[in-house]
């Protein structure tokens, strides 16, 4: 199934979570088994061109993708959390949202320093949560090679708030 296809399996969704959002839904991907592995196969594609050692993968819907493509390549998966749901030491960031801040956490020996790690999300808005994940890897002395997205809302420029990260989406909305 070509990338192309796989747009038929994104619903949109008026005025969700507020009046004026124009929400994508990818439940109707993860629902078809096919678009699913095709997803999958295509982002792993993509990351093992990078060589990561680990995928991190930011809550939620990330984790979905995330621990998918690590499998896929045979290597580790570290999720990133919103704060209080890891049960050990923890690094924390606080990022600026639109409507105020939000935090993540990523346990403090989760990514060994030197290791070469992908970001993994299902969507690509702003950036600033993709740009925290990337910088509890930063802090603990591990490189970002890239950041994978199965969606981007180009719209919104997350991409160069990324900068200057390698980001790659295999859907993208102007």
């Amino acid at each position: 199934m070509t990338v192309k296809e796989l747009e038929r399996h994104i619903r949109d969704v008026p005025d969700f979570p507020k009046k004026g959002i124009l929400f994508k839904d990818i439940t109707p991907l993860l629902a078809d088994g096919q678009a699913f592995r095709a997803t999958i196969g295509h982002l792993s594609d993509r990351a093992g061109a990078r060589r990561p050692d680990v995928i991190v993968a930011i809550e939620s819907r990330g984790f979905i993708f995330g621990s998918a493509v690590a499998t896929a390549l045979g290597i580790g998966f570290v999720p990133v959390r919103k704060p209080g749901k890891l049960p050990r030491r923890s690094r924390r960031v606080t990022y600026a949202l639109e409507y105020g801040t939000d935090s993540l956490e990523m346990h403090e020996d989760a990514v060994p320093p030197g290791a070469r790690v992908l970001i993994v999300d299902d969507l690509l808005a702003t950036g600033g949560t993709a740009g925290a994940a990337a910088e509890l890897v930063l802090q603990g002395g591990a490189e970002v090679v890239g950041c994978a997205f199965v969606i981007e809302l180009a719209f919104l420029g997350g991409r160069a708030r990324l900068s200057p990260l390698a980001v790659d989406a295999l859907i993208a909305y102007d």
